[in-house]
C-alpha cells in the first residue's frame, strides 16, 4: 500500500453517501433508456435485428471516450472544483439535453443520435466516479464506497424502469401512441430522467471535496510534460500494453458478463411484451401493457440490488470477493435463462431477483477487486481502459447480433435473453478459476 492510500482519513457514512448520490441521478438515465430505447426503436419502426446496430454508436465512442477522460481527469486539479467534480458537471449538463429530446425523436436516426449523445457524456459524467471513490477512499473503505455506488444505482434504476408503468397507473398517462409516435408516458418518464439526472449529480459536486495531489507542483510539472495528443495517446498504449495481473483477468471475466446484460436491455421488454403478453405489434395495446410490465419488474430487479447491497459487504468479507462474485453471476444467469419458462407474468419477479443480486456485485465487486491493483497516479485511466471490455462486448453484440437474430434465432428475443445467460456462466466460472486477489 502506498503511503498516499494509507494517509486517506476514514470517512463518515455521510460523506460517502453525499459522493455517491451522482450515480443515482447517471442510473436514472442508463435505465431509462434501457428499459425504453427497445420498444423506441419498434415505435420508429425498427425490425428485431436492426435494434443491435442502433446501439452502435454509443459504445464506439465510450471505446475512446472512457480512457481519454479518465487520462485527462488523472492530470486536471482547480483548487476549488477539484480533480473529477469538472467531467461530472460536464457530463451531467449535455446528458440532460439528451434526455429532454430524447422523447421528440420523429426518426430512427434521430432517437440512434440522442443515445449517442446520452451514453456518450453519461461516460464522460460516470467515468470519473470510478476512480472518485478510489481517490478519496482508503482500501479498507474501497469496498464499502463501491457498494454504495450500487445502492445508489438500484435506488435509481428502481425508480427510473418502473416510470412509464407508474406514470400511467398512478397518473393515468396515456401509454399507446399512433405508429411513428412515442407515448405520453415514456415522454414524461424522460422529462423526470433529466431533472433527477442533473440535480443528483450536482448534489454530489457541491457537497464532496476531492484531496490535491500529493505534490501539488510535481502534479503540474508532469502535466506540462506529458500534455498533447500524441502524450495522451501514447501513455494510453503503454498502460494497456502494462495492464496489472489481476486486472487482465477481471478484464476477460467483464467481456463475457457485459453482453449478458446488453443482451436483456436489447430485448427483455420487447420479449415479455410478445412472448409472455402475446403482443403481434407495437401498436397492440397488449404491447403497451407488456413494455409497462416489463418496465415494473426491471424496476423490481433494481430494488434487489438495492436491498442486497446492504449485505453484499459481509458476505465478500465471508467468501472473499472472487467467490462472492462468482455466485451472484450465477443467480443472474439463473434468472435469464428462467424467463423462458415463464407461464405466468408475475413469475418475472423471481427471475428478476436473481437479475438484480448479480447486477449489485456487477457494480461492486470487479471495481473493488481492480482498485488495489492500480497505481495511484493512474487509477483514472485504468478505469477507463477497464471499460474497454464493457463496450467491446457491446459493439460485437451490436455489430453481430443482428445477424444471430436474423438467421439462427428467428428473430427470436426470449432466445437472445437466455443466451446473455448462458454468457454470465462462462463469466462466474472465469472469475473463480482465473482472478487471483493476492496478485496485482
Amino acid at each position: 500500500m502506498s503511503t498516499a492510500l494509507a494517509q486517506k482519513p476514514r470517512l463518515s457514512l455521510v460523506q460517502i453517501i453525499n459522493m455517491s448520490v451522482g450515480f443515482f441521478g447517471i442510473q436514472f438515465g442508463w435505465d431509462l433508456q434501457r428499459a425504453n430505447m427497445g420498444p423506441i426503436y419498434e415505435y420508429l419502426h425498427a425490425n428485431a435485428d436492426d435494434i443491435p446496430l442502433l446501439f452502435l454508436a454509443a459504445p464506439l465512442t465510450g471505446l475512446i471516450v472512457q480512457p481519454v477522460i479518465g487520462y485527462m481527469s488523472d492530470r486536471t486539479w482547480h483548487p476549488k472544483w477539484g480533480r473529477r467534480r469538472p467531467y461530472f458537471m460536464v457530463g451531467a449538463i449535455v446528458s440532460t439535453i439528451a434526455l429532454l429530446f430524447m422523447p421528440h425523436s420523429s426518426a430512427l436516426w434521430m432517437a440512434a443520435g440522442l443515445l449517442w449523445v446520452l451514453d456518450t457524456f453519461g461516460n464522460v459524467t460516470m467515468e470519473p466516479f470510478r476512480a472518485f471513490v478510489a481517490d478519496k477512499l482508503s482500501e479498507e473503505q474501497r469496498t464499502r464506497g463501491f457498494v454504495m455506488q450500487s445502492l445508489m444505482i438500484g435506488l435509481g434504476g428502481c425508480i427510473a424502469s418502473a416510470l412509464p408503468w407508474m406514470m400511467t397507473n398512478w397518473f393515468h398517462v396515456k401509454n399507446t401512441a399512433a405508429s411513428g409516435t412515442i407515448p405520453d408516458n415514456v415522454q414524461w418518464s424522460f422529462y423526470i430522467g433529466a431533472f433527477f439526472f442533473f440535480s443528483a449529480v450536482m448534489y454530489t459536486v457541491f457537497t464532496s471535496k476531492e484531496y490535491p495531489p500529493a505534490n501539488i507542483s510535481d502534479a503540474k510539472k508532469e502535466t506540462e510534460e506529458k500534455k498533447g495528443f500524441g502524450a495522451g495517446f501514447n501513455e494510453i498504449i503503454h498502460s494497456i500494453l502494462h495492464m496489472p495481473k489481476r486486472m487482465r483477468a477481471l478484464a476477460i471475466v467483464q467481456f463475457f458478463t457485459w453482453p449478458g446484460l446488453f443482451l436483456m436491455w436489447f430485448y427483455y421488454s420487447t420479449a415479455v411484451a410478445r412472448n409472455v403478453f402475446g403482443a403481434t405489434s407495437e401498436t397492440d395495446v397488449l404491447y403497451s401493457q407488456g413494455r409497462d410490465f416489463a418496465g415494473l419488474t426491471l424496476s423490481y430487479y433494481n430494488i434487489i440490488t438495492f436491498l442486497f447491497a446492504f449485505i453484499l459487504p459481509a458476505i465478500a468479507n465471508r467468501l472473499g470477493r472472487k467467490l462472492t462474485h462468482s455466485l451472484c453471476l450465477l443467480c443472474g444467469a439463473a434468472g435469464l435463462i428462467s424467463v423462458a419458462w415463464v407461464t405466468d407474468k408475475y413469475m418475472l419477479y423471481a427471475c428478476m431477483t436473481g437479475v438484480g443480486i448479480a447486477w449489485a456485485s456487477i457494480l461492486s465487486m470487479p471495481y473493488a477487486m481492480l482498485s488495489g491493483a492500480l497505481p495511484e497516479n493512474k487509477i483514472g485511466v485504468y478505469m477507463g481502459i477497464f471499460n474497454f471490455f464493457i463496450v467491446l462486448p457491446e459493439i460485437i453484440a451490436s455489430l453481430g447480433f443482428g445477424w444471430v437474430m436474423r438467421t439462427l434465432l428467428n428473430n427470436d428475443r426470449l432466445l437472445a435473453v437466455e443466451i446473455g445467460g448462458v454468457l454470465m456462466i462462462i463469466a462466474a466460472a472465469l472469475c473463480y478459476w482465473l482472478v487471483n486477489e493476492k496478485e496485482a
